[in-house]
């Protein structure tokens, strides 16, 4: 973690005081199946692990970080818009694309959190469960 940035750090410490947050990705996975779950800061450059709940020892811990370019969150931040599928390898767009392939996963849900005043700007966090194959 100690290539952060302050304010990156300083995202990470903040979501680790919310006391709820491990019992949010712990009732998610149980309640969806899914295998990890995670709360992460996402920035035009850095997909960074705020907090992780890893069930499939995937490997991410908090101030982890994934290749933006890898992920599905670096298309998010720009439609704004939840990304939500059940089987990527029969989805229309998903079994196609490079992010289920890279990470080996079948399902996922994210979803972007936008503030009141309807603003999509840093920071934001993301909620992001997944499961491997």
């Amino acid at each position: 973690m100690s290539n952060l940035s302050s304010d990156l750090l300083h995202d990470i410490d903040t979501i680790s005081k919310i006391d709820v947050i491990p019992s949010i990705l712990k009732v998610l996975c149980h309640s969806t199946g899914m295998g990890f779950s995670a709360v992460s800061r996402v920035t035009e450059d850095k997909w960074i692990a705020c907090a992780v709940e890893d069930r499939i020892n995937f490997g991410l811990e908090a101030g982890g970080e994934l290749v933006i370019a890898t992920t599905i969150c670096n298309e998010i931040r720009d439609s704004r818009q939840p990304v939500v599928f059940n089987q990527a390898s029969k989805h229309s767009i998903y079994q196609h694309h490079h992010t289920p392939k890279h990470y080996g996963i079948e399902s996922y849900v994210s979803v972007p959190i936008i503030t009141r005043a309807g603003a999509f700007s840093e920071p934001y966090v993301r909620l992001i469960p997944t499961l491997r194959l």
